[in-house]
């Protein structure tokens, strides 16, 4: 999470947000930092609407379904993170034939009947390409058909700052008598961010070290020295580095070093490493621990999570990347 300067946040301080599929806060937490005010949240998870209310002090609505438009409060911006199953590789891909992929379409009514200045909207990166690109393309003819001039992009958090390999696609809708037709994403930070400046000092007690019988299939393929071969400092690398695996090296069981970025997070997928991936941290080999998905996703350590494990992990692994979204907002900020 980054310190936002008075000049980034002059013109988004004070406005009204509504949050909706809001997960754990992730939205809420960079629009916090722009000193906006969220008016209505919405989140049917009931575990994810617990953190939510235990950060924020505001208790998520449930289903959106369920939720009359007029009975939400007047706003200037919209998110959401609206649900990606239906468009992820991993998933079936039907798209909006998916009856969770018409859950756009509640956004859409809202949007409708509240017309706010700006919409920010994110989903996996997949949906760019789904069905040959139709469903992309209905969702751009009906936010133009709302009034909106709409701008989209696949960013990746290991690009600003985050040690993540996670590509998102971002959607900025401005109203379009805002006249904002030529928005331009955030560029690269590139900034040099391992995962092992992210890690906690101190595990003792969690339940994250691989069981010896799984080490026994254990094949480490690369040393981490292996970058000089490449003529470049891990640092400058900013990517995961994949340097063993266990047993045939299937999904959760590829081991990476913590000198270069972790691979996404993940709310579901299986394997020994599930969720998180193994790592190789201090010669023994590891999942991560729930506070460093937190710290990978861009959230403060003051965030308090889930006092349940698997349920931290889901959570992070649909959440936005804190990060990502404040560089964003930086340049929404600079457009209206």
């Amino acid at each position: 999470m980054i310190r936002i300067s008075p000049n980034n946040k002059k013109k988004l301080k004070g406005l009204k947000f509504v949050d909706l599929f809001s997960g754990i806060g992730g939205f809420h937490l960079s629009l916090k930092s722009f000193e906006c005010d969220c008016v209505f949240s919405s989140e049917w998870d009931k575990h994810a609407s617990e953190v939510y209310e235990n950060n924020f002090k505001i208790k998520p609505f449930g289903d959106i379904t369920k939720i009359n438009e007029s009975d939400i409060p007047s706003h200037d911006i919209l998110t959401g993170g609206f649900p990606c199953q239906a468009f992820s590789i991993s998933g079936k891909q039907k798209g909006f034939e998916d009856s969770r992929g018409t859950l756009f379409f509640d956004i859409v009514r809202i949007v409708k009947h509240h017309n706010p200045k700006v919409l920010l909207l994110e989903n996996v990166y997949n949906l760019e390409k789904h069905d040959g690109g139709n469903t992309l393309r209905v969702i751009l003819k009906t936010l133009d058909e709302l009034g909106y001039n709409t701008f989209h992009k696949v960013l990746n958090a290991s690009h600003y700052g985050i040690p993540q390999i996670r590509k998102r696609i971002f959607f900025v809708c401005f109203r379009k008598d805002l006249l904002v037709n030529n928005f331009k994403f955030p560029e690269p930070t590139i900034t040099n961010s391992r995962l092992v400046d992210f890690l906690e000092e101190k595990i003792d007690g969690q339940d994250v070290f691989i069981k010896p019988k799984h080490l026994q299939s254990l094949k480490i393929t690369k040393k981490e020295s292996f970058q000089q071969e490449l003529g470049i400092s891990v640092k400058e690398f900013n990517s995961s580095i994949r340097i063993g695996y266990l047993n045939k090296g299937g999904q959760g069981e590829r081991i990476y070093s913590p000198e270069g970025t972790a691979i996404t997070l993940s709310a579901y997928g299986g394997g020994v490493g599930a969720k998180t991936g193994l790592y190789m941290v201090d010669d023994k080999i590891r999942k991560l621990t729930p506070r460093e998905c937190s710290n990978v996703t861009g959230f403060p350590d003051y965030f308090i999570l889930d006092k349940n494990k698997n349920q931290s992990y889901k959570q992070f692994g649909n959440s936005v990347v804190v990060d990502v979204v404040q560089n964003i907002l930086i340049q929404i900020n600079n457009y209206l």
